[in-house]
């Protein structure tokens, strides 16, 4: 039945499309014609936009008892986040829910790439993706500040510090992120209008032209081997395969994306039903410098990786690997636009998938253990793994531990692992240059000249000499 030939509405429905016409277009977005191969590998998508609506809306829920000011906003959060309170619920809903839009919105793009659905004529709605994908990044990590605990007002200075390394408008970005030049009253305001205003308003416009691409150019149909993407025929060739072979979106192609969109609600509900809101740190103290801000796991792979790089090449690394990734994102449609779909003719696109989720599963597991930290809760050395009795040899073990050497080095299994492993340093280092080493330290090691008498660092060398 066409549309033309469909009886009048009559009632609230007859009376609303005289107005507006929204009814006919409700319906011919239901009719939009979709591949019928579309399967549950193109519900990612969808669940990308549950996961935002429900960010809305929990977010605005939580905006009616927030008090953006840094003098209540940790108070007033921890008013919200009492166990079993309503606010503990919809503040769990709302951490939860920026997990899943983080994760979904990740396997989306993954989809995409692996059926190179960015080629012609999708490019922009990929573009608009890799825009969406920066600002929910962007969303999550001044979500993280918002909860303004020890760890939150931290982060806020280590983000703007790392703004600042970017070439001419490092300064200017890292200014603009604090509100001034340091931390101050207005900070806390500047994150909270842009992760509840602008960030949302950006994402609201930008998912209306993803949503009007993708009816525009149709969701594109699963890649067959050989098939070839050719500018000057494909639109054609689509048209012609969903004449053929498609199906409406509704109900034959979105029953699958308000299942598994259901699902996800669900799960989310259940997670902030049993485990509440996430717990806050301690309450901000700008004072207390020894402080460690560890981002929530979705972002941890990136802490990871600039803890991991070498000391010389981390302002570099700062600023270019992002520029890398996200530049090579945004020229992927444009100078790939035609040609293979199909993953079994892309094996390089699986192995860069392949690569990438692997590295940064096994950032984030080393970001979770933070081996790069000192290991405050080292014991001392045994009396087996030390190995002598020459007073000389213990009165240096001892030192080894009250001198906080295995904060950071281990020996025989015991200590840190921040530095390089002692357990053989006798072996590759003479008297001299461990007495050098230790009185001029290294690029993370500080500097024990003045500060051990003569006596102990000879004990100290003495027995890492023994260390064979």
């Amino acid at each position: 039945m066409t549309p033309d030939s469909r009886p009048p509405m009559r009632g609230l429905l007859g009376w609303l499309e005289d107005r507006t016409g929204l009814v006919s277009a409700a319906q011919k977005v239901a009719a939009h014609r979709v591949p019928r191969r579309s399967g549950w590998a193109f519900v990612f998508g969808s669940a990308t936009l549950f996961a935002f609506v429900l960010q809305v809306v929990t977010g605005i829920t939580l905006a009616m008892f927030f008090e953006p000011s840094s003098a209540t906003a940790y108070a007033s959060l921890q008013h919200l986040s009492r166990p079993g309170s309503f606010g503990a619920i919809v503040r769990g809903l709302h951490y939860f829910g920026a997990s899943l839009m983080v994760v979904m919105v990740g396997i989306h793009m993954i989809r995409v790439y692996l059926m190179a659905s960015y080629k012609y004529p999708r490019e922009v709605q990929w573009l608009s993706g890799v825009v969406l994908l920066l600002l929910t990044l962007a969303m999550a990590f001044t979500g993280q500040t918002l909860r303004w605990d020890q760890n939150a007002v931290w982060s806020v200075v280590v983000g703007a510090e790392q703004a600042s390394r970017a070439p001419v408008v490092g300064p200017i970005l890292a200014r603009f992120l604090m509100a001034g030049d340091t931390l101050n009253a207005a900070t806390l305001s500047r994150l909270y209008s842009l992760h509840t205003y602008w960030f949302p308003a950006l994402m609201f416009a930008l998912i209306g032209l993803h949503v009007a691409l993708v009816l525009r150019n149709g969701i594109s149909e699963p890649p067959t081997p050989g098939r070839r993407v050719d500018p000057k025929t494909y639109k054609r060739e689509y048209q012609a395969l969903v004449k053929r072979d498609g199906v409406p979106f509704w109900p034959d192609a979105a029953w699958r994306d308000a299942v598994f969109g259901a699902v996800l609600i669900l799960a989310v509900t259940a997670l902030a039903w049993r485990l509440g809101a996430p717990p806050l740190g301690a309450a901000p103290d700008p004072s207390i410098v020894q402080a460690d801000p560890k981002p929530d796991w979705y972002l941890i792979w990136y802490f990871a990786a600039l803890a991991l790089w070498p000391y010389g090449v981390t302002n570099l690394m700062i600023i270019l690997a992002p520029l890398l990734a996200f530049g090579a994102l945004f020229l992927l449609p444009l100078v790939s636009n035609r040609g293979e779909r199909s993953p079994s003719r892309r094996p390089w696109a699986v192995a860069t998938v392949l690569v990438t989720v692997g590295m940064v599963t096994a950032l984030t597991v080393v970001g979770q253990r933070e081996p790069w930290l000192p290991h405050f809760g080292a014991a001392p050395l045994s009396a087996r793994t030390v190995g002598s009795r020459d007073p000389d040899v213990v009165r240096g073990a001892a030192l080894f531990h009250d001198q906080s050497c295995i904060l950071c080095h281990r020996i025989g299994g015991q200590g840190g692992v921040r530095g390089p492993d002692l357990s053989a340093v006798g072996a590759r280092l003479t008297g001299d240059q461990l007495t050098w080493r230790i009185q001029n330290g290294a690029a993370s090691m500080p500097s024990y000249a003045g500060v051990l008498t003569d006596q102990q660092l000879r004990d100290l060398v003495a027995f890492l000499e023994t260390r064979q």
